[in-house]
């Protein structure tokens, strides 16, 4: 059965660009953001709805500096967070 699925990016730590892959199992509105540890937000990727599918986003760091930031997707129902480290 499909089901909401959150990569980890790739590659990761990284310098200035990373992949983040997901999967939605149905039509719903998708947000895609990117944090830092203090909870303030430095990026939206994505904020539209999306049908079903597996779906590709190249995040570009350029602008921020160095340490730990954490990317979340709340799709639906779904939330998930994961780390990734800009070196």
């Amino acid at each position: 059965t499909k089901k909401f699925f959150l990569s980890d990016n790739y590659p990761n730590p990284f310098d200035t660009s990373t992949t983040i892959r997901y999967q939605l199992p149905e039509s719903c509105h998708v947000l895609l953001k990117v944090v830092d540890l203090k909870g303030q937000e430095v990026s939206t990727l994505v904020n539209q709805t999306q049908s079903e599918g597996q779906y590709k986003i190249t995040f570009n760091a350029d602008s921020l500096t160095t340490g730990t930031y954490i990317y979340k997707l709340s799709a639906g129902n779904f939330t998930q967070s994961k780390k990734m480290i800009i070196q």
